[in-house]
């Protein structure tokens, strides 16, 4: 099954979890990462990468709940699944609570874990192929003028720049923008920007595919 290049993250202080993680999801030619604190993940996650991120409560320095906390405070594409020991439960319903998809009780079988993450990046698919579909319904409702005041706006030219190029009034430009703004769902300019480059992504994403399939 294929799940548009998500991916399965791991973060675990434990060499031997990790490596044994990392076997079973190859397995399944699932994309799998492992990482042995929550900065070396931190460090290398953009916030466009999705996937299934798999974290043990318990590790130095930052604990998986407070690794679970900071990700809830970028805007991410993953689903979480936490890792606790039997004493650990009250913290695990904690991460529930936070927004974490499941927790599983050491020690780990790993078929359950297969088939929770699998769950995960259905859903994490599905809801792409949703998003994908909200953002061309909302680019419908663009006229053809408002389309090229928002290509222009994302390339970074200014309204003086638009106006002169498109031959109208910036007063004119102004207002385009506006309708940009709103029939786009967005509120700032930053997340105009956004949602379009994860739109772009993606496209390739899909691009790839086909090219695979061909």
């Amino acid at each position: 099954m294929g799940f548009a290049n998500a991916a399965v993250f791991v973060v675990d202080d434990d060499p031997e979890i990790c490596r044994s993680f990392r076997w079973l999801f190859e397995s399944v030619n699932i994309p799998v990462k492992t990482y042995e604190n929550a900065k070396a993940f931190l460090d290398s996650y953009d916030g466009t990468q999705k996937g299934c991120l798999i974290i043990d409560v318990r590790m130095p320095i930052m604990s998986g709940l407070e690794l679970l906390e900071h990700i809830n405070s970028l805007r991410n594409q993953l689903s979480v699944i936490m890792i606790t020991g039997y004493g650990d439960i009250p913290m695990a319903v904690r991460a529930m609570k936070a927004g974490a998809t499941d927790f599983i009780l050491k020690p780990v079988n790993h078929q359950h874990l297969l088939e929770i993450t699998q769950k995960c990046l259905k859903k994490i698919h599905t809801n792409s192929i949703q998003s994908q579909s909200n953002f061309y319904e909302r680019l419908d409702r663009l006229t053809k003028r408002e389309r090229q005041v928002m290509d222009l706006v994302i390339e970074g030219k200014l309204n003086k720049q638009i106006a002169h190029e498109l031959d109208i009034s910036i007063s004119t430009v102004e207002v385009h923008r506006a309708n940009v703004m709103r029939k786009m769902e967005t509120k700032t300019l930053a997340e105009l920007i956004k949602i379009n480059l994860l739109q772009a992504f993606s496209n390739e994403e899909l691009n790839s595919l086909v090219s695979l399939d061909g």
